[in-house]
Formats: C-alpha cells, sequence, structure tokens
C-alpha cells in the first residue's frame, strides 16, 4: 500500500422514500433559498419532483428552479445559471438528477466566485470556495454524490474537461435506489459500465494494494450480477440498491484508497469523442472504448490484467476476460462499435487529438495520437 490520506465529507442518506428527507437535511445545513437545477423533466413523471419540493416547502426552504441540464453538460448552460444563482441570492445548490445535473450544480456553487468559470478548468483559476451542494440522487452512473470532480464540455472548442476542489463535495447526497426502477433499460446499463470504467481506471494500475484490490472486485462482480438480475426484473429493488450503492462507492475514494495512481486515458478518449458527438452518453462510448483500451494496453500490467480476468470473470486469460466482458454488455444491449454511435473512420484523428488536448494521456503508458488511432481501429 503507497501512503494516502482520506478524506469525504458528504453524508450518504441511503433507502427506500428518502426523497422525502431533503427538506429537513437542508434545514440541518443552515440554508434558506437554494437553486434546484434538474434535468429535462423525468422526475415530474417519477413523483421525485413533487417529493422534494413539497419537503423542502415543509422545512421553509425557497426554491428557485432551474432546469434544462442535457447529458453531456455544456459550460453555456452552467453560466447561464451562474448569473440566475446571483440574481436570485441563493445560498446554496440543490441537484435532483444525475451526474449531468450534480456536475453542472457543482460549477455553478463555484461558478458564483470566480469570473470565468472556465478559466478553472483550465487550471488558471484556483476553486477555493463554493456555495454548499446538496444532491437528490435518480441515476447511479457517475459516483458524482459523493465526490469532488465535475465535467463540463465547452462546445465552441469541443473540449470535455474537469475540475476538482474539496469545496466540491456535496454537503448530503440522498440515494433511493425505489426512483431509479422506472430508468429506461439503456440508462441502467449505460450507469453500470461506467461504474466498471471508473474502477478499473485504478484497479488495473494496482499491483500490491491488497484490501484496497479486493474491493475492486468485490464491487465489479456485484455490478455485473446486479445489472443480470436487474435485466430480469427491472423493479428488483435489492438489485438496484446494491448497483446504486457500488455506484458510489466506485468513486467516494475508497477502491482507489493506496494505490498510487489511476490511468483515465480510456475515459479521456470518450470524453474527446463525446465532446464532438454529445449525443453519445458516457457509458455507451465506454462500452465501445473500454474493450478496445484494455486489448491495447493488457501487457503494460500484466500481472493486473490477469488478476481482472481471473477474479471478475472467472477466465483463464486475459483475452477470455475481454471476451466475456464484451458479451456481457452486448447481452445487456450496449453498443459494441464505433458505427452503433454513428463514429466514422475519418473522425478518429480529430478524436484523438481532442483526447490529447488537456495533457498527456494514460498512466499504464502514455498514448499519443497515433495510439488513439490504432487503438480504435478495431472497433470501427
Amino acid at each position: 500500500m503507497h501512503s494516502f490520506e482520506f478524506y469525504n465529507p458528504t453524508r450518504v442518506i441511503f433507502g427506500r422514500g428518502t426523497v422525502q428527507q431533503v427538506g429537513p437535511a437542508v434545514a440541518r445545513e443552515g440554508a434558506h433559498k437554494v437553486l434546484l437545477i434538474a434535468g429535462g423533466g423525468s422526475i415530474r413523471e417519477n413523483g421525485v419532483y413533487q417529493a422534494v419540493t413539497q419537503s423542502l416547502s415543509v422545512s421553509g426552504i425557497n426554491v428557485v428552479e432551474a432546469w434544462g441540464v442535457r447529458p453531456n453538460p455544456e459550460l453555456a448552460l452552467a453560466q447561464q445559471l451562474v448569473q440566475i444563482a446571483r440574481e436570485q441570492q441563493v445560498d446554496s445548490v440543490l441537484a435532483v438528477g444525475g451526474g449531468s445535473v450534480i456536475d453542472t450544480a457543482k460549477c455553478v456553487a463555484a461558478g458564483v466566485y470566480v469570473d470565468n468559470l472556465w478559466s478553472c478548468f483550465e487550471k488558471r483559476c484556483p476553486i477555493d470556495k463554493a456555495l454548499p451542494v446538496f444532491v437528490v440522487l435518480t441515476i447511479s452512473a457517475s459516483g458524482s454524490e459523493m465526490d469532488p470532480w465535475a465535467v463540463l464540455t465547452e462546445s465552441e472548442q469541443h473540449r470535455k474537461w474537469s475540475i476538482s476542489s474539496p469545496v466540491l463535495y456535496p454537503r448530503f447526497a440522498i440515494v433511493d435506489p425505489s426512483v431509479q426502477t422506472s430508468l429506461p433499460w439503456r440508462q441502467t446499463v449505460n450507469g453500470a459500465i461506467g461504474v466498471l470504467s471508473h474502477i478499473m481506471a485504478t484497479y488495473l494500475v494496482g499491483s500490491f494494494e491488497e484490501t484496497t484490490l479486493a474491493l475492486g472486485e468485490g464491487l465489479m462482480r456485484t455490478v455485473i450480477k446486479m445489472v443480470d438480475q436487474l435485466q430480469a426484473d427491472h423493479a428488483d429493488y435489492g438489485a438496484r440498491a446494491n448497483l446504486a450503492w457500488a455506484a458510489t462507492l466506485a468513486m467516494n475514494g475508497l477502491s482507489s484508497a493506496g494505490i498510487e495512481d489511476s490511468d483515465w486515458s480510456a475515459r479521456s478518449i470518450e470524453s474527446a469523442m463525446s465532446a464532438l458527438h454529445p449525443e453519445v452518453a458516457h457509458g455507451a462510448g465506454m462500452a465501445v472504448i473500454l474493450p478496445a483500451w484494455m486489448t491495447y494496453q493488457r501487457e503494460n500490467n500484466p500481472g493486473q490484467f490477469q488478476r481482472w480476468a481471473r477474479t471478475v470473470w472467472g477466465a483463464g486469460t486475459v483475452e477470455e476476460g475481454i471476451t466475456a466482458m464484451k458479451t456481457a454488455f452486448q447481452r445487456w444491449g450496449a453498443p459494441s462499435t464505433l458505427g452503433d454511435l454513428g463514429i466514422a473512420a475519418g473522425e478518429l484523428r480529430d478524436i484523438a487529438f481532442n483526447a490529447l488536448s488537456e495533457g498527456p494521456l494514460g498512466k499504464l503508458r502514455i498514448l499519443t495520437a497515433r495510439d488513439v488511432v490504432e487503438l480504435l481501429k478495431p472497433v470501427l
């Protein structure tokens, strides 16, 4: 185990019916006027919006509503919401939705205190102050409900970059798995594949951090098992609950503690791709990129790749493990080629150079633009 410092201040309120606790939870944090940020309106259909607003009203919390966050959220909307937050003089931000909504909320919370929000993504402006962020989670996928990261797309330059700061940890996150039973199946699958990719980014760099590696293996096996169970019964609360908790643990720091570094190059390639094609969901992109990335990287930490194949998939070789993973993704209905995502061969160089725009790419091996192109060719 390498030396590490673990810090995570987010309080998790987990379980069936916990959405109704949002009002008292906000009040305990001393907030009085929240900017409620949401997506396209699905929370009106599944009852979450009504439960949230009623609980806030009973607790005496004033609410300013802001709608319209889309998958692969954009800087332009975040900047508009920063202006609303300033004009309305809100004292906190409440994200009701999944990772895109939460990331937008974090950016708004930080953006209130800076002159140029994108300068934070360019690492020219530190984030040392932010409004309190609260979360009611409706999609388990990104783990943003219990981490300090946020991702936005700057559409003009096709840059999908990230920010991070300890002040961006949500103060609390309400995770009620029962509200996720109405999700379209593709969103459940995309979320689960995203969770697996988050764990593997650190796990595959490891070597001797037994406690953390064992935790990662257990989480990966749980995700796979729960998705299979949900495919048979979308309303299985036990499977929903286990998948939701695995998603949170995948990004809250526990599954990476003691491992020296992570390799986020597969995620960076996907981000570069979805910056050019915002209609591509993160999990759908990772379903295509992750097996290709693993095939390309498998010789760079062979013992760990072999352990992953054996302990997660029961496979005898890395190649068999990758095949088992691809088979599971296909069984769940995920895309398997770039063509399935609407991406053509002529776009590979643009994706590659975009992936390198934020800095060096990779930890297991530093990838060049040519590497990215070669990596992606087999999945055209």
